[in-house]
Formats: structure tokens, C-alpha cells, sequence
């Protein structure tokens, strides 16, 4: 059989033979596909069942949770929970911690995830996915604080995302490389179908909020201006910019063709910190990019060294092709 046949599962068994994955993180990966095929059926069919509008109630963020916002966490958590090693459930649409020990020790789980990234865009058919994350224990913590899940994105073991659009792909990393697989309809199947996926240093493309500049600090209106000054300006070629309000589907095609993603502090945000959160946004999309080869920073510095004071924290960021995103950070630092 050949590597673009290969499933999901023999995938993960190959890794697990030949790689040293744990055991009990394949039985993990795979509860945490088999959820991501169950909310791509659940946004497919959103518009026969109703379940594309707000729910009615708003997440710790304060922002209005669609219905699907709701299922998707349901979903992650029922499935996240079949493992016995799992201690912890971090989510962005839940204020606490989720604790399914009482006694976590070393070799523990914690996942932290995003359920339904970008599902604003569910009301006009756009690309929308999940993000997740996980990290291994290394000693016990207390189930009884929350602040025990606070762990910096250096210690990750594995991250990926699933994208929910014309084809449903699953994207992970165990740490070495990103590989990425398209969902087979019919047959229950993830394949391979993204080997080896890896970010050209250089890029003419960068997906930002341009609504946005009147916001942004110096450094990003200097990068911003030098793109669209184009073969006249500065870097001397013409530059493309696209952005579609889904963290995923911005990432997944910098994975895919390059480029860089920015969401960085500005003036209507910066008293948050930032926009995009830390534990289940930024630090597993940051693992991917760097996994492939790429970059990703706040501008100042690199975010999976960032040690967690929130397991809701927001950051700036700035990820993608590795010369893009150092050229961003100069203008941070010039």
C-alpha cells in the first residue's frame, strides 16, 4: 500500500512502531477524528436541522455562542473522555477547566481545544474547523487548580486541526513533521493525502484584518504598507492578500502554498492582550507552523515560549513563512 492510501489509523500504528507514539495517545487521536467527522456531519446538515444561528447563551469571552459553537464542545468532550489517560479538557467555549481525575499524575493528559474555529462564517458557507492540543504531565498536579493547566506550548506534544470545508481534512504533528489527511466519504476514512507538508520560507501572500489598520501599531502599518506598495515599494514585487475570518482555513492554506497569518495587538484589542487565544489557538497552530518549517511570533517574541498566566489568555500573532515573519519581528524591533 502506498503512503497516499494509508489511513489514519495505519498512520498512527506506523508511528507508534517505528516512532515511539504512545499507545494510549493513538486510542486519543483517534477519538479526537472520530469527533471531527461527527461536527463536519453536524455543519453539513445545520441548515436542515436549524442549528446554524446563535444558541443564545455567550462563551467566557463574551461572545455569542452559535448552536454549532455548543455541539462541537459536546462532541470533543465525549469523545476526549473514551481515554482513560486524559486528565484535564481545556475548552474556549467553557470558563473552567473540565477535571476527569481527580488525581492526575505524570504521563497524564491535558487537551486543550477550540470546538468550531471561524463560525461566523457558518451563516454564508464558509470554511470553518477545529484546533486542538496536547500535552503530557510530567509530574502529578492538583485537580483542584486550575491554574495547574498553565503550561507553555514548548511542552506540547501533539497539535493539529481539522477544516471543515469542501473536503473534510485532518492536519497533525506528533512533533516530527505535519502530515495531513482528507476525509473519505463513505468509508469512515481518514487518508493521507498531505505528506510531509512543509512552509516555504519566503511567501508573496499575507492574510491580515485590513480593516483593521487604522488600529495597528507602527510596525504592522510598516509591513502592511510595504506589501501593498508592490513592484514600486521597498521588497520590489507585488504582494497578495487574503484573509477569510477563519484561523484554520488562513493556516491551513499557509501549509498548504505559504504565507503568513497576522492577528496582531492593536488599539481595539490590546486590552485583552491580543484577539486570538493562547492555549487552544495560537500555541497548537503554532506547533504545526513551526513543524513545517515556518515561524510564529507575537512580533516581540516566539509564542510557544510564552509561559500561560489564563488558560483563556489572548496573544498577538504572527505566523507563517520563516524570512516573513523574521522581517515582521524587525519592524517590531527596530
Amino acid at each position: 500500500m502506498s503512503d497516499t492510501q494509508m489511513t489514519f489509523r495505519q498512520f498512527l500504528l506506523k508511528d507508534y512502531r517505528t516512532g515511539g507514539l504512545d499507545k494510549d495517545l493513538v486510542f486519543l487521536l483517534e477519538d479526537i477524528a472520530t469527533a471531527c467527522r461527527i461536527i463536519s456531519n453536524h455543519v453539513r446538515d445545520g441548515a436542515f436541522k436549524e442549528t446554524l444561528g446563535v444558541a443564545g447563551s455567550t462563551n467566557i469571552q463574551g461572545e455569542d455562542q452559535k448552536q454549532l459553537d455548543v455541539i462541537a464542545n459536546d462532541e470533543f468532550v465525549e469523545h476526549c473522555s473514551n481515554c482513560s489517560r486524559v486528565a484535564a479538557l481545556v475548552s474556549e467555549e467553557v470558563d473552567e477547566v473540565d477535571w476527569l481525575k481527580d488525581k492526575p499524575v505524570a504521563g497524564d493528559y491535558i487537551v486543550y481545544f477550540d470546538p468550531l474555529d471561524g463560525s461566523s462564517n457558518l451563516g454564508v458557507n464558509l470554511s470553518v474547523g477545529s484546533i486542538f492540543s496536547i500535552v503530557q504531565i510530567k509530574e502529578a498536579i492538583d485537580a483542584t487548580d486550575d491554574s495547574s493547566v498553565l503550561i507553555a506550548g514548548s511542552e506540547q506534544i501533539c497539535a493539529g486541526y481539522s477544516i471543515y470545508g469542501p473536503s473534510t481534512a485532518l492536519v497533525i504533528t506528533t512533533g516530527h513533521g505535519v502530515n495531513g489527511f482528507t476525509h473519505q466519504q463513505g468509508t469512515g476514512e481518514f487518508r493521507l493525502t498531505y505528506r510531509d507538508m512543509t512552509i516555504p520560507a519566503t511567501t508573496k501572500e499575507f492574510a491580515i484584518n485590513a480593516s483593521r489598520y487604522r488600529l495597528w501599531d507602527a510596525p504592522i502599518r510598516a509591513y502592511f504598507d510595504e506589501c501593498i506598495a508592490g513592484v514600486e515599494g521597498s521588497r520590489g514585487e507585488n504582494s497578495n492578500m487574503r484573509w477569510t475570518a477563519s484561523m484554520v482555513a488562513d493556516i491551513h492554506r499557509i501549509l498548504v502554498r505559504g504565507g503568513v497569518f497576522l492577528y496582531p495587538e492593536d488599539e481595539g484589542n490590546r486590552a485583552t492582550g491580543g484577539k486570538l487565544r493562547l492555549m487552544y489557538e495560537a500555541n497548537p497552530m503554532g506547533m504545526l507552523v513551526e513543524q513545517a518549517g515556518g515561524a510564529a511570533s507575537t512580533g516581540t517574541q516566539r509564542i510557544m515560549d510564552i509561559q500561560p498566566t489564563s488558560h483563556h489568555q489572548r496573544v498577538p500573532v504572527i505566523m507563517g513563512s520563516k524570512d516573513e515573519v523574521a522581517r515582521i519581528d524587525a519592524f517590531h524591533n527596530a
